[in-house]
């Protein structure tokens, strides 16, 4: 839309982003209570200001281009535009950076589980396994080192999705 409200809302998520992620959602949680709905709430929260830079630059590429220019002549509305000419393009920029994300989110994740702020008992949640299991670790090492390996893996898969998926639908990397 540009103009103040673009203005504010990049003030908004410049505030979010000037602090570091992990800090933002333990203040979250801690504040919200413990639980699982709290904590993807507090994820939610430290997650969303990247996302919104990247499609605000996207879209202020797109917002001069041809097609663009070409529905607001033939008389579509601005938010004809926005959800059916520069979402869709945005869409795959988005998509390909929340699984690059996916690491950090799942490391934020298990770190509120650790720490007592995610999942509660009797739910399953890497970072609550491997607290409990930590006063173990010395006798039964593998009851807090097996759930580190499934954090490892799966931000890994995340990872390699992100870089197959960046791979498969950047425009730029088209055939030659």
């Amino acid at each position: 839309l540009g103009g103040k409200f673009d203005t504010v809302m990049m003030r908004i998520t410049d505030i979010f982003l000037s602090f570091p992620s992990l800090v933002l959602a333990l203040a979250f949680s801690a504040a919200l209570g413990p639980g699982i709905e709290n904590a993807v709430i507090a994820i939610a929260f430290t997650v969303w200001p990247p996302v919104a830079r990247l499609v605000r630059a996207e879209t202020l590429t797109f917002r001069q281009s041809d097609f663009v220019v070409a529905a607001e002549l033939q008389g579509a509305g601005t938010l004809r535009i926005i959800t059916g000419h520069i979402m869709p393009m945005c869409l795959s920029s988005v998509i390909v950076r929340i699984t690059l994300d996916m690491a950090g989110i799942i490391l934020t994740a298990a770190g509120l589980g650790f720490l007592g702020l995610g999942a509660q008992p009797p739910l399953a949640e890497w970072g609550a396994m491997i607290s409990s299991g930590r006063q173990y670790l010395l006798t039964h090492w593998w009851v807090a080192t097996i759930p580190g390996i499934a954090i490892l893996l799966v931000s890994l898969a995340f990872n390699l999705l992100g870089d197959a998926l960046r791979d498969i639908l950047d425009p730029r990397s088209g055939q030659q």
